[in-house]
């Protein structure tokens, strides 16, 4: 089936009487756009309150149907969303864009919030993001909420690995186009798992004494002969290193 046939399945005809443009405006559809993104077209599903969905072509229906029960319409954005859309996918955060996460819980929505403040080229970690909302026992259900994520590429989970350093799953089609992501952005997801399989969490600078996430700007700036590897937070504090104010290491 071509991308042209997928779209079209995705087009649910209003009943008799009853326009587009009401289903759209009372919430009781959602419209949709397709654009581009460095994995390839997605599909984005919008409504009144933001953007509710990204996802893949070839399973956007289904996978809408299932968390919203609503149809979905061809449709434009709304004036002036289609170049924040661009823009917060380029970017992986949804800046100035208004997005709609009402599918998910509270808690989800405070992980989220914190996911999309990972920097470009940067990852973290499902124990860091649980250390961030203040439930250091809920790594579990920081990972659940990654694969719940109703807006990837936008609220950037693929920037969030598995607590032991490995790359993990990505519910925008498996660990494959999550490397392919992180490759995009400069990450080089082989020295990520090169650095799991070694058990380093964290680099630290012997000339500064701060320790880092190893893809934290200022641990990529220090020089191999300068970087001290670590396996754990303690580790670091116990050698006299404090954690760096800007990716706030730990977990």
């Amino acid at each position: 089936m071509t991308i042209e046939d997928q779209l079209a399945t995705l087009t649910m005809p209003a009943p008799d009487g009853v326009s587009e443009a009401f289903l759209l405006g009372s919430g009781l559809a959602d419209g949709y756009a397709t654009f581009e993104s460095p994995i390839g077209d997605v599909l984005v599903t919008f409504n009144l309150e933001g953007v509710s969905m990204v996802d893949l072509p070839d399973r956007c229906n289904g996978h809408f149907a299932e968390r919203f029960g609503r149809s979905l319409i061809e449709a434009e954005p709304p004036k002036g969303w289609a170049s924040k859309i661009d823009k917060a996918i380029t970017k992986g955060t949804p800046g100035a864009l208004p997005v709609d996460l009402r599918s998910v819980t509270e808690f989800q929505q405070m992980v989220l919030g914190q996911t999309a403040k990972i920097p470009k080229g940067q990852v973290r970690s499902y124990s860091w993001l649980a250390q961030r909302v203040g439930k250091p026992n809920a790594t579990r259900a920081v990972g659940s909420t990654m694969a719940r994520n109703p807006i990837p590429l936008i609220v950037p989970c693929h920037r969030v690995v598995r607590s032991d350093g490995h790359i993990g799953n990505y519910s925008l089609g498996g660990p494959d186009r999550k490397t392919e992501l992180l490759n995009h952005e400069g990450t080089d997801p082989a020295w990520l798992e090169e650095m799991a399989i070694r058990k380093v969490r964290f680099a630290g600078s012997n000339t500064t004494y701060i320790f880092c996430h190893p893809t934290c700007s200022y641990a990529r700036r220090t020089t191999e002969s300068h970087t001290v590897e670590f396996r754990s937070e303690t580790e670091a504090v116990t050698a006299g290193y404090r954690a760096c104010k800007v990716c706030t290491p730990g977990s």
